[in-house]
Parts: C-alpha cells; structure tokens; sequence
C-alpha cells in the first residue's frame, strides 16, 4: 500500500465491545460505501454471526495451520487510497427498494448463477475502480427496500448492459446456503460483502461477524457454511474452503491501535472463514479513504502461528456430497393468462422445501406466494426455487394482445 489519503480518526482509547450492535435492513444508507448505520446481515445465529471465542479447537489445527505456513504474516487487503491506480478493497453500494432492475447477462458459471434481474445501478462501483482491470471485478449491492444482497464476480458494463461470469442473490433474513458444490461470486460458495471489514463498523467500535481471508492453496474440500470447491489438491491438512482460523485468546492486543483493536477482537470472537485461493492470510474489506494504511499495515505482525483453526463440522469431498430433494413447486399460475398491454396480472406459486425464489424477467427474488405484473408484451415468466440441493423452475406465459 503506497499511498496515504487523509488521517483516520477514532475514538482513541475507547473501550472495544463485543455486544451485539442495533439496526435493520431499511436502515442502512443509500449510496457508495455508505454506513450500514448497525445493521448486521443475516440472522444472529447465521455462522458468519456467531461468536466462537469458546468453541473447540479443530484437532487437526496444528497441521493446517503448518500446511499455511507458520510464519506467514496477517495483511490487511484493503485501505485508503490507490495502489497500482487501483482502489484497495472490495466496494459495496446501498440501494432503495426503488432501484430500478436490470438484467444480467451470465457468463462461465451460468448453470449454477442466480438469473436476476437485479437493481444493479449504472455506476455500481466494481472491485479495483477507478481502474479494475483484469482482477476479480466483484460489484456487490445491498437492497435495504427488500432486505437482498447482489453479487456479481467478473461483473463488466458495456453499452449500458451489465455481465458477469457468476451471479448469486442472497437473503439477509435468512441463513441462505448455495446448492452443495455450487459457487457464487466467491469461489467458496459464501457471500462477499458479509465477511469485509468495513470503516463504519470500526469507528462504532465493534465487527459483530467473521471476516474473509485467503490463502495460496486449498483442498477440494469445503466444510460450513462453504458449499464449493476450488481445488485438485486431496491432502487432509491442507485447508478446507469454509474452514475458520481464530486469533488465540493469548494473544495480546493492547499494544496496537484502537482501530486494530477493534479488527483483532473481532478476529478473537468470531475469527476468519477462508473463502477463495489467493494470498497467504489476506483479510478482506472495503476501501475507505479514511483508512491509516500505515496503522493497518501493523497487523502483520500477526503470524499464521497466532491462529488456531476452530473445530469444523462435517467436511465434504467429492465422496460425500449431500444429496437431497430439490424444491417442489406444485404451481405457478397467472390470473389472467390474456391481457391487453399494460394490464395487471397476478403471478401466485406454491413451492416447497424452498429456501429462495427467483421469478424472471422483470420481477427478481420474491417472499410470499403472489406478486403483479404489468407486461407490455406477450411474456413467459419462469420460477426458478432454491434449496441447499439443487433448484426446481416452472414457467406460465401471460398473452399480450
């Protein structure tokens, strides 16, 4: 990190808390990297969201932690300013329930991506801005109208069109999981912008989540919340996608800033989910121009040795994927089936063992069991319904005379 933009100012001294912070949805900001004003995506209980501070440490942590390398240091992957013309972080943008919907064209992962459309604004701001090059170009919108998280990986607009080679749509009321060996716009099947640091939490004095990280090597493994793979390397002490590291409760943080503080305890109680191959211990956030790359770059003096690995549930290989039932939808109707143009039409469905439901074009991600329409031309929508094993869709055509 080259270059310094402005001073970061804290309450100096103030005391760290790792109490839950208040907020909602229709809360959070409206705008480019704006404040989530205490809002916490997904449910308390949601393992991103869960303090792990006395969970059991995982028996093989030695060797995974040896498989990183030990002496490997923490490097804080976002800050103020440009490097290599280059914005350092991912960014995120907070939009209305007005935001118009747009369709995404989808690329590489097509299969497993959720369709839209999606309120994606014209100047979203993409990963790497003002110049993002050849990098991840992640573009993530927050919907605090309908409570939706959007991502997109690969994201370009091109004449006014938006395209991305992977797409997923999230939830925050919910403890959504993708498809088990699906991806996302993250390569361990995770959502992004649930796992960054991000300034308006520091300056409140508290990350009430786990972070994001990445290291060179993973296993083609993935344990919870993880649901994908991105790996040909079999060897058990190499680290799982979903895998959590934890700074020990030893270690002593009072020596660094507040600022750091604030990040280390949260690395404390809630830890680290490792989400994509990348550098050794990067830990994701957003940019911010009120970053101290300076204070920030102090947190490698952390080493791999400083993390244990919490206990991980089951971890799923290519031998014993879950395997299950995808959603039932027993109907999906439109009242009327023949309209003139611009007529309302009602759209109602009846899905089971669902987690989400998409209805395209026009309409997006959908609660409920109704929704209307107004079609300007002859239409066939189609719902698609998402569960942890797979999804189901089924189509009605609404004729425009």
């Amino acid at each position: 990190m080259r270059r310094i933009l402005g001073s970061f100012a804290l309450l100096v001294g103030a005391a760290v808390s790792i109490q839950a912070q208040n907020g909602t949805c229709g809360g959070m900001t409206v705008g480019q990297l704006t404040s989530l004003n205490g809002y916490v995506p997904f449910p308390a209980n949601s393992l991103w969201n869960t303090d792990i501070s006395n969970a059991p440490v995982d028996v093989n942590s030695t060797n995974l932690i040896n498989y990183i390398g030990p002496s490997v240091t923490v490097h804080a992957d976002f800050g103020s300013g440009l490097y290599d013309g280059q914005s350092i972080g991912i960014p995120y943008q907070v939009v209305s329930g007005s935001q118009a919907l747009v369709s995404v064209k989808l690329g590489a992962y097509a299969s497993e991506d959720d369709p839209g459309p999606m309120p994606v604004p014209s100047n979203a701001l993409i990963e790497g801005y003002p110049k993002p090059g050849d990098g991840d170009r992640h573009v993530l919108v927050l919907d605090n109208g309908g409570c939706w998280l959007f991502e997109l990986g690969n994201a370009h607009l091109t004449s006014g069109n938006w395209s991305a080679d992977a797409a997923a749509v999230w939830d925050m009321t919910i403890n959504e999981q993708r498809p088990y060996t699906w991806t996302s716009a993250d390569a361990a099947g995770l959502p992004i912008f649930v796992g960054l640091a991000r300034y308006d939490e520091v300056a409140a004095g508290a990350i009430h989540h786990a972070l994001r990280f990445t290291v060179p090597s993973t296993r083609q493994a993935f344990t919870a919340p993880a649901s994908h793979w991105a790996s040909t390397v079999t060897d058990a002490d190499a680290p799982p996608m979903g895998m959590r590291l934890r700074l020990k409760a030893s270690f002593d943080i009072s020596g660094f800033s507040a600022t750091n503080q604030v990040i280390l305890t949260a690395l404390q109680h809630y830890g680290l989910i490792l989400a994509d191959n990348g550098s050794a211990i990067y830990i994701s956030g957003a940019p911010d121009p009120r970053w101290n790359n300076d204070d920030l770059h102090n947190l490698g003096q952390l080493t791999a040795s400083d993390f244990e690995v919490v206990q991980m549930g089951a971890i799923y290989t290519e031998n014993n994927v879950p395997t299950g039932p995808s959603p039932t939808i027993a109907s999906f109707t439109a009242n009327p089936t023949s309209i003139s143009a611009g007529q309302p039409v009602t759209l109602t469905w009846s899905a089971t063992n669902s987690e989400y439901n998409i209805i395209t074009p026009q309409v997006g991600p959908v609660r409920g069991t109704s929704v209307v329409v107004n079609p300007s031309a002859t239409t066939t929508y189609k719902l698609e319904s998402t569960n942890q094993y797979g999804r189901t869709t089924k189509s009605v055509k609404v004729t425009v005379n």
